[in-house]
Order: C-alpha cells, then structure tokens, then sequence
C-alpha cells in the first residue's frame, strides 16, 4: 500500500523515479522496489519523498479530530 501512495505523490509531481531518487540521494533501483512492495521504506524517508513532492503528512484523530503534522510529532520528540 505505501508503494501507491509513494507512486502517486511522484506522478502527481510528473518526475521520474530516477528524477526524484536524486532529489532525495538513493538509488532509483531502491525507489522503484518501495513503489513495487518489493521494500520497505523508513518513516524518514516517507517524509522525504513527501517533502520532496510537495506532500504533508498528517495524522488525524477520527473521534476528536485533531490533527498533527509529522514533523510537530517529530519535533515534540526531541
């Protein structure tokens, strides 16, 4: 499944894998195997890929709807 979002947020940047696994430094064989399910990619490099893109992620509690972005979570961490 994360493969399709990862896809989706490349095409809707219309770049090639190859375009992007230079934008985020890794190999375009190992951004073609995450978008295939073939591998996993970290939590980290999700956030890249999203940065990248022009995407955001957000986690939304459906019962309160509260919202926070990853980074906020990320930065609460620290």
């Amino acid at each position: 499944m994360i493969g399709n979002v990862l896809k989706h947020m490349r095409t809707s940047k219309k770049i090639s894998q190859k375009q992007l696994a230079q934008e985020i430094d890794s190999a375009q064989t190992t951004l073609s195997g995450w978008e295939t399910g073939f591998r996993q990619p970290t939590f980290e490099t999700i956030e890249r890929i999203a940065d990248a893109c022009g995407f955001e992620i957000v986690f939304k509690n459906e019962k309160t709807n509260e919202e926070f972005k990853a980074d906020e979570i990320l930065n609460k961490g620290r």
